[in-house]
């Protein structure tokens, strides 16, 4: 596994907002992560992230314990992240946003003539500013910026979050595209049918805590399961 997530129990303060996840992820293989809003979906990420540390629990990422590891060197073992409000320079042009992006890790490194390939429009806005953009454009941004830290894993936060239905089509496909070059991705969305659409495996949360794991295929189809699980 790439990801293995244990019993683990995080908070806010004195406030318990997980109780005992756990959840993991393989090679390659992409999951999706649902739940009404405030299931505990993002905080989640975030234990994973080390921004909001788990106390209890462990977590381990590409077979060494992440669990009390600070941020920064997170990232650097390969965790990307794709966060609900991308969190990109804005003053800074597109250019070197992902500039500053570039790490050297044991995963597979992507190019900027590939990510231009992925978006077509990301190689005419190089020299604008951030503040410059539109939703979609910043998203393919945040995206890019991910995949240019050489990742194994990269955690989507909300991805199709007030995005064009075209933009969350290339989105998806670039989930999709990640898959087929072996990077895994967990991916929270509260659009459950398309996240399902590119998952392998889902989770379910309710109230922080899994109620639910199963093949994503199986919960795509199954209406009355969905409904009983997200009310969708």
């Amino acid at each position: 596994m790439i990801l293995d997530v244990t019993d683990i129990e995080t908070f806010y303060g004195e406030t318990q907002a997980l109780f005992g996840v756990s959840l993991s992820i393989a090679q390659g293989e992409v999951v999706a992560l649902l739940g009404p809003s405030g299931a505990g979906k993002t905080t989640t990420l975030r234990s994973i992230l080390g921004l909001t540390p788990a106390r209890r629990g462990i977590i381990r990422f590409d077979g060494g314990d992440i669990t009390a590891r600070a941020t920064h060197e997170i990232a650097r073992l390969g965790i990307g992240w794709v966060p609900d409000d991308r969190r990109i320079f804005p003053t800074l042009t597109v250019a070197r946003n992902l500039s500053i992006a570039r790490k050297c890790t044991r995963f597979r490194s992507w190019s900027l003539d590939e990510m231009f390939r992925i978006f077509s429009a990301l190689e005419h806005l190089m020299e604008r500013e951030c503040e410059n953009l539109s939703g979609g454009e910043m998203q393919m941004v945040a995206i890019s910026r991910a995949l240019l830290g050489a990742p194994g894993l990269v955690l989507f936060d909300e991805p199709s979050q007030g995005l064009a239905p075209k933009v969350v089509q290339d989105v998806m496909a670039t989930v999709s595209r990640l898959k087929e070059a072996g990077i895994s991705a967990l991916v929270v969305e509260q659009n459950a049918s398309t996240a399902l659409q590119v998952s392998d495996r889902a989770y379910v949360m309710d109230r922080g805590r899994i109620v639910h794991e199963g093949p994503a295929a199986d919960l795509l189809a199954d209406g009355d399961l969905r409904v009983g699980l997200l009310g969708v």
